[in-house]
């Protein structure tokens, strides 16, 4: 393998794109959608927000892989450049213009569905996401790939019907009669170079395809920056105008990317994006399958990863809570040794974890549940889609056949620094009568086992209620089920 210094390539549209950082005196940080915006003919892509919330600035960006492309729905401000390469960026002057309208923009047009047209390109390219993928795509799914697309004009009615229209088994396009020739420039791009290393003098960025150049570089720069899908990262530079000194970018790297599957457990890579993820869990992890649901949007979930959402240890990580019901297990691995640890005792503190300087976390170990296992996982926020939690909570349950508590673990987010544990709570339930009387006990207890603070998304006391209720509403889904 070859270390290209400074440069990157990758197809803007059908046109071979090189990028040289020392030459064109660019910020390795620069986010896709501000490269897009100085271009001359790239102005399609809007910025709202520069911060993934409103999708006025979604692209698609198609990988191969094993000889076929896969078309995914991104929102530019939170992509870093470098990650482009060896990727084809399609933005909306790349699926049609006004002489030849790719089916997406004719739907658009038939149905009506714009307005001011500020949002208009990235609802295109949602849905021309949509219209790349090879089923006929149901009214949820549609919703689900729009929710991170607001649009203040139209309503979405409209869109819903442009999707419908044109999404279906026929999705041939320019696209289409291109993709042998687009995979075999990808390929060539992959031949000629790997492992990025961008040293502007100011910024220092790194993107390793293989997991042997990942930890090398973790031991050598131990203060480093890592990020996976860099979801959270990009806000430092897009919101606080950060600097950042040194990243380790994982995105690329492949021996993070593998799902192994046993009686027993799954053993999910960390650098494998939570939308992939979400699809796979659906059977086997419902909680967690529920909680990646309401994960951001399609747009957010295509870019984010296990790893990043874990080793912030945020206390209000969606996937924390739910993962540590599962009793997963996180993989550490440096240069010298792997080692398991428990999620439950890898957070030591706010932001603060047991993972060494000279780890990475490479993979999450979920024990398949017991049948007498009852999981459930539930978030509270401002909105439902698209949004930060307030207070989420997972609760994992066991009883006998007289619904007598054997074993209960609560876990909640946003009521402490951590993800923490009801412990008060837990041990006034085991041995008891699982029945409203009780619950209704214990929801005080709840009380005494958190001290939650007040800030933008609540006040301490809306807290306490809502983890209260929290805990009546997943007795009311046990009695349910």
């Amino acid at each position: 393998m070859t270390t290209s210094k400074n440069k990157i390539q990758f197809l803007l549209g059908n046109k071979l794109t090189e990028i040289d950082f020392n030459s064109k005196k660019i910020p390795p940080t620069t986010t896709v959608l501000n490269y897009l915006r100085s271009l001359p003919n790239h102005k399609g892509v809007k910025e709202g927000c520069a911060e993934g919330d409103c999708g006025a600035c979604t692209v698609v960006i198609a990988e191969e892989s094993n000889n076929k492309l896969t078309y995914k729905s991104f929102d530019s401000c939170l992509i870093f450049l470098p990650s482009l390469h060896g990727k084809q960026l399609i933005t909306v002057e790349d699926v049609g213009n006004s002489e030849n309208l790719h089916p997406v923009q004719e739907a658009l047009v038939d149905t009506h569905a714009s307005q001011c047209g500020f949002c208009t390109p990235g609802i295109t390219m949602s849905l021309f996401s949509i219209y790349k993928q090879d089923f006929i795509p149901s009214k949820e799914f549609i919703i689900d790939a729009l929710t991170g697309n607001l649009c203040r004009c139209t309503g979405y009615k409209p869109i819903i019907e442009a999707a419908h229209k044109c999404c279906g088994e026929h999705n041939h396009d320019n696209f289409s009669e291109n993709e042998n020739e687009t995979i075999l420039k990808l390929q060539e791009i992959k031949k000629t170079s790997d492992n990025i290393a961008i040293d502007t003098g100011i910024q220092k960025y790194y993107l390793p395809t293989n997991l042997k150049t990942a930890l090398q570089l973790r031991t050598d720069l131990p203060a480093s920056t890592i990020i996976n899908g860099g979801t959270d990262v990009a806000l430092r530079v897009t919101k606080k105008n950060e600097i950042i000194p040194t990243i380790i970018d994982l995105s690329q790297t492949t021996g993070l990317k593998q799902i192994t599957k046993t009686e027993k457990e799954w053993s999910i890579g960390t650098g494998i994006s939570l939308e992939d993820v979400r699809v796979e869990v659906k059977e086997i992890f419902p909680a967690l399958y529920e909680m990646l649901s309401v994960f951001g949007s399609k747009q957010i979930r295509n870019k984010a990863t296990f790893g990043g959402n874990i080793g912030s240890a945020s206390p209000i990580g969606d996937t924390t809570p739910v993962l540590m019901a599962y009793n997963s297990v996180l993989v550490l691995k440096n240069t010298k040794a792997e080692r398991e640890i428990k999620l439950r005792e890898f957070i030591t503190g706010y932001r603060t974890t047991q993972m060494n300087h000279d780890e990475l976390i490479i993979a999450v170990k979920i024990p398949i549940p017991n049948k007498t296992e009852i999981i459930k996982s539930y978030k509270i926020s401002k909105r439902k889609d698209l949004d930060i939690s307030t207070v989420s909570a997972c609760f994992n349950l066991t009883k006998d056949e007289k619904s007598i508590v054997k074993d209960i673990f609560i876990v909640y987010g946003g009521m402490a620094a951590t993800t923490s544990r009801a412990t008060k709570t837990e041990k006034f339930l085991i041995g008891k009568q699982w029945n409203r009387e009780n619950i209704e006990k214990a929801m005080k207890l709840i009380d005494e086992d958190f001290t939650p603070i007040s800030d933008a998304r609540s006040g301490a006391e809306a807290r306490k209620i809502m983890a209260r209720n929290l805990m009546m509403k997943f007795y009311n889904d046990t009695n349910k089920s």
